[in-house]
């Protein structure tokens, strides 16, 4: 087979590839029979929802141990609210001076009260001992162990043997076997409390030391209440306790205003580009040209694919991509000229430029995935989102150039275009 056989085919490859893309990037305005119409994934400021920020009471946790247990705390809430269906919440940790914050991100829910009971029910469960205190009217005062339930291993609904009353069966894991343990030998004959949620729940006596780190919660339960209470500790009881500190409310309409705004800055982007690049660079410009249309959709694609959940930082960190995928054409355009007036021919001058400008396109992007990474492990919320569709656009926007332009250009080279040299730079 023919080298310009061979173009030939990868071009039809090329767009048959492209083409498929576009069918899935666009599913939701072409309506085809029998194709999924999968829907971009937007963030809560374009689609709207609740924004929640807890604070947590780390003051009984040693310094060490705060970002083992606010990592713990933010699992267990987006386990939590997982449960309810919430799609893609986004839900991370945060040091503000000396406190440590969750800030809790549902898109889509629009009721705000809604977003609160679904972290409020989820309990803080804790053991207390008997301090020797007793308040004004004789009542024992209970001490904070360290049994909490950030040592929760699973809660289910039981009935008592003899009562026949509904109770909750907990388990410990290994760690907090321990200390359930350790705690039931030191208090041997006094009560000790369980709490949920600051409230004493039960306080039975402790006959002797409990191995195994199994034991229940008793109460004056109805059947539905230990059932709830059982589920609630099972989705996670809270290893620290959170107050709510700041609630708001992202409209949708704001949202898509927002979408909006952000769509038509973007195509005006793209065409400005498109325009430049057929000014200043004619027919390999338009090559270019085609080229970032077809970059464009296999983007969409794979953000729909992955799928990426688009934000307005996100939707930033794409058109920034476009401008970086022309870049590294522009690049090889520079290379290409220079190899043509060495008296190259078109066909050795295109291949050369490629060589020529594949380090410094290597090296540019390289650079800029490096700090993208950096920005997606360390970075706030929106930062992840623009890191995240910069580093796609940046990996696909080589693929671009490298490989899509240079194909286009190798076979237009070995036409009778190739030979009007006012076409090429």
């Amino acid at each position: 087979m023919s080298k310009r056989n061979i173009l030939f085919l990868q071009i039809f490859f090329i767009f048959v590839l492209a083409i498929i893309a576009a069918v899935f990037s666009f599913s939701q305005f072409l309506n085809i029979k029998n194709f999924p119409n999968i829907p971009f994934r937007t963030g809560l400021d374009l689609q709207g929802g609740t924004r929640l920020i807890y604070e947590a009471d780390v003051s009984q946790i040693k310094d060490t141990d705060y970002s083992r247990v606010m990592d713990g705390l933010k699992d267990i809430i987006e386990r939590r609210v997982n449960i309810f269906g919430v799609q893609e919440p986004l839900i991370q940790t945060q040091k503000v001076g000396g406190k440590q914050r969750l800030i809790v991100e549902l898109a889509g829910v629009k009721d705000i009260k809604e977003a609160i009971d679904m972290i409020g029910q989820t309990p803080y469960l804790e053991f207390r001992e008997m301090s020797g205190e007793t308040t004004e009217t004789n009542e024992p005062i209970f001490s904070e162990t360290e049994l909490t339930g950030r040592y929760l291993q699973k809660a289910e609904i039981g009935f008592d043997e003899t009562t026949y009353k509904p109770v909750v069966m907990i388990e410990f894991n290994s760690e907090g076997s321990k200390l359930f343990e350790q705690i039931t030998a030191r208090n041997i004959g006094k009560q000790l409390a369980i709490f949920i949620d600051g409230i004493p729940i039960s306080a039975p006596v402790v006959n002797e030391k409990i191995p195994g780190g199994k034991a229940r919660i008793t109460g004056e339960f109805t059947v539905e209440y230990a059932k709830k209470l059982a589920e609630n500790l099972s989705a996670g009881a809270l290893p620290v306790p959170i107050t709510l500190v700041s609630e708001q409310t992202v409209g949708p309409t704001l949202g898509q205003i927002s979408l909006d705004s952000s769509v038509k800055a973007g195509l005006i982007g793209f065409i400005a580009v498109i325009i430049f690049m057929i000014l200043i660079y004619r027919f390999p410009g338009l090559i270019a040209s085609i080229a970032l249309i077809m970059y464009v959709i296999f983007v969409l694609a794979i953000f729909k694919l992955i799928p990426v959940t688009l934000t307005l930082s996100g939707i930033a960190g794409f058109i920034l991509s476009i401008g970086m995928a022309v870049d590294a054409n522009i690049l090889i355009f520079a290379r290409t000229k220079e190899e043509l007036k060495e008296g190259e021919d078109l066909n050795s001058a295109v291949e050369n430029g490629f060589k020529r400008a594949w380090p410094s396109i290597r090296d540019g992007n390289a650079t800029t995935l490096i700090v993208a990474v950096i920005l997606f492990a360390f970075g706030a919320s929106f930062l992840k989102g623009f890191s995240l569709t910069l580093s796609i656009g940046v990996l696909m926007s080589i693929l671009s150039a490298v490989f899509i332009t240079r194909i286009f250009l190798l076979l237009f080279a070995e036409t009778k275009i190739g030979k009007i040299k006012f076409l090429w730079f």
